[in-house]
């Protein structure tokens, strides 16, 4: 079962969290604050990261982003609010996912494992694709600008693969949902217009209007045209 770090500081969170997940044979290491958080992040190499989004001191955006400087490990937010503005700023600083507290075990399961299993599905062919200065390792889950190896997220080069695997056709929002983060509902398409936003960033040249993703208005998004 895959490593976990949990980052919480609620006393009762934190230990109901590490319970229930260690009954179903998740090996887990807790942290109450995020500066320990971070601390334990280098010798733990966890496979996931579940980050409460309130923690005092260095809260669980700065957190987030300072994972994101050096690692690209799952992260699922935990947040005990459901304000859109707290969940976008943590998916815009690098987290993958998040989860309404309180949740049961079983939800917070089933999102590890869907985190976990999107790097497991390329979702086409093997090899390397070049799309303009844009090289895609549909085998070695990597992508390139001008040679240069660009660091993406599970959800990112999950997205970007479904993307890129049918150029010119238009997936909304929901379809990405479903396909990406396997979720059926639509509250959650911040996740995807979230995604979108920190992708570019990172494939596309700021000074051009997007070239790779771009997006179709009150529909969803499609790659290309080349």
């Amino acid at each position: 079962m895959p490593r976990v770090l949990l980052i919480e500081d609620d006393p009762s969170v934190r230990e109901g969290v590490s319970l229930g997940l260690r009954r179903r044979g998740h090996d887990v290491t807790a942290a109450e604050t995020g500066e320990e958080g971070l601390e334990l992040l280098a010798g733990l190499r966890p496979e996931l990261v579940l980050l409460d989004l309130m923690l005092p001191g260095i809260n669980g955006v700065q957190v987030c982003r300072r994972i994101r400087e050096t690692s690209q490990v799952p992260i699922i937010m935990l947040t005990a609010r459901g304000d859109d503005f707290d969940i976008v700023v943590g998916l815009e600083a690098g987290a993958d996912d998040y989860i309404v507290k309180p949740a049961r075990t079983e939800v917070i399961e089933a999102r590890i494992k869907a985190v976990l299993r999107r790097l497991g599905d390329t979702g086409g062919k093997p090899g390397v694709e070049f799309h303009g200065e844009l090289a895609i390792d549909r085998a070695g889950l990597t992508v390139a600008r001008n040679g240069e190896r660009i660091p993406l997220a599970p959800s990112e080069i999950k997205l970007l693969l479904h993307l890129s695997a049918s150029p010119e056709q238009v997936f909304s929002r929901q379809q990405l949902l479903e396909y990406v983060w396997e979720h059926s509902y639509h509250a959650d398409a911040r996740l995807v217009d979230a995604c979108v936003r920190r992708l570019r960033h990172k494939i596309e040249d700021p000074a051009r209007s997007p070239r790779y993703i771009q997006t179709v208005r009150g529909f969803g998004y499609r790659f290309g045209p080349l």
